[in-house]
Formats: C-alpha cells, structure tokens, sequence
C-alpha cells in the first residue's frame, strides 16, 4: 500500500505525495465517521483506484507528532515567526505568544526579521541581540537586497517548515523568493493603514528544490494561546531554564518570589528586559483567565 504526504487539501480532495507522484484522494468514510479530518502534512497510506489519472483514496492516517489549529496542518517540525522592522511595526507579544505555543507543543522555532533595508538606525540589530539570548535562531532578512537566504535556506532544509506572522511583514514575498518563483499570491501594504491584504487561500505544503516542505499562512493581528495554564508558562520561556534550580522555591513563577534567580538574571541583564515585562503581562492574563473559568 503506498505512503505518501499530503500536501493540500480541497473541498474534500486531498492531494497526496508519493514516490510514484501526486494523487488525487478522497479520504474514506471512516475517517467522517471518527470525526477525523485529514489534514496537509498528515502522512498517509492510499489505495490506487486509477494509476493513469493518478487517483486514489486515504485508507490510513499515520499518528501526527504535531498538530496546528491556525494554519490546520500536522507533523510540522519547525515554525518560522517572521515581523518585520517597519510597515509593519513589530508586534512582540504576538511573536513571544507563537512562541511559547511552538515549545509546548514540542515545534523549534526560527525568529525572522524582515525588511532591516527600512531600518535607518540599525534597530533590528538590538531586537537581534535580546532574542538571540532566549537561545532561538534568529536570521535578519532584506527580500530588496537578499541579505539572509543562504542561512534561511539552510534551516529551511530537511525540515517541514509554517510560517507565520502578522499580516503584511512579507511572508509570501520571502517564500516567493526562495523558490525563486511565484509561490503565493501576495498583496501589497495599505499605506493607509499598514494592513496587508493577503490572498492566502488555504494552508498548502510546497517543496523546496534543496530539500524540505514550507506552508504559508494567512496573516493575523491577533493569536491567542490555547491549552496553556499560568503556572505552566514559565516553562516554555527557555532563557529562564538554567536559573530554576537556583531559585529559593520550588515552581517559582519569577513574579513576586523573593530569592528569584530568574530576576537576578534579570538585574544583570543576562535576561531581556521588555520580553521578561511581556511573559509577566502575559502571566497575569492566563491567570485572571484561569480565575474566571473556575470562579
């Protein structure tokens, strides 16, 4: 029985990569029976109906170790956050927020800063810096001067790759110029407003020539975490790791605790300073959220 990836789905039809090609499959009733959506990256056993017309049917779907709601696709292994350093300005509780949800859910995680060809003042080298010490990869990138590709390209390899942002930070225009070709259709920013009107249709994996599979997706002003408690959060801050075991408490939140070596980290600037004020506002948000839920 032939395994294949699929790598999008369409009013029903899944199109699904094989050794031998792309068939076009219709997943059987099982599946709606289970309440079971196949989804793009789902790895998957098919039968072949028609070898000349390339159709076939989804008779299994093999386990996910992954699975996003916001693009819908599963077995993603690697997130690429991207903002960009003007038009639009940065939004950095939407970039620490994809974050923790990728470390809970298991995803590494690439920090993107586009568009430092607007940055007069060499702004995007100090938002470098203060991401660099949470431990994530982060690649500076000018789609007008091609400053970045080369390293983008090479984490981009062997790996199943989303990319996510705000609207209009130039997602599609940087995937557009690694296939160097037109992938997804782009949509230029409002000068109005700064809004990127993104014609994103559907979460769809494409394959790069040098080896890994990226899927666009629309872009938003707004990400919310789900499945996440307060007293959890803390662990999907990796630059807070190395401190716990020195803290006075056990399960201290790096709040209000005296003896924190998270905040000691902090007085010696060993931890950034904005990104340590964001989890603490994010803290009290999951937390008045848990008390209202259980009040």
């Amino acid at each position: 029985m032939p395994r294949g990836i699929i790598t999008k789905g369409i009013m029903g039809f899944y199109y699904v990569k094989t050794e031998n090609g792309v068939y076009e499959c219709k997943p059987r009733g099982l599946f709606r029976k289970d309440s079971i959506t196949p989804l793009p990256g789902d790895k998957v056993s098919i039968s072949i109906i028609d070898e000349k017309t390339k159709v076939g049917c989804i008779d299994e779907i093999l386990p996910r170790t992954s699975q996003l709601s916001r693009p819908s696709v599963a077995n993603i292994n690697q997130i690429a956050i991207v903002f960009s350093i003007k038009s639009p300005l940065p939004d950095f509780m939407l970039v620490d927020k994809i974050l923790v949800t990728a470390r809970q859910k298991g995803i590494d995680a690439v920090i993107l800063i586009n568009k430092i060809d607007l940055d007069e003042t060499d702004e995007y080298k100090k938002i470098e810096n203060s991401y660099k010490k949470t431990g994530y990869n982060v690649i500076p990138l000018s789609c007008l001067k091609g400053t970045g590709f080369e390293k983008l390209e090479e984490v981009l390899k062997d790996r199943i790759t989303v990319f996510a942002g705000q609207s209009g930070v130039g997602k599609s225009t940087i995937l557009n110029k690694i296939m160097n070709s037109y992938v997804m259709e782009t949509g230029d920013v409002s000068r109005k407003n700064e809004r990127g009107r993104h014609t994103t249709r559907h979460a769809e994996l494409v394959e790069l020539k040098a080896g890994g599979l990226i899927v666009d997706t629309p872009g938003f002003s707004s990400f919310e975490i789900s499945d996440i408690n307060f007293e959890e959060l803390k662990d999907y801050y990796p630059e807070f790791e190395k401190y716990v075991n020195q803290c006075k408490f056990n399960g201290c939140f790096h709040i209000n605790e005296p003896k924190c070596a998270v905040k000691d980290a902090l007085e010696l600037e060993e931890i950034d300073l904005d990104r340590y004020n964001r989890y603490v506002e994010l803290y009290n948000v999951l937390k008045d959220k848990h008390k209202r839920r259980y009040s």
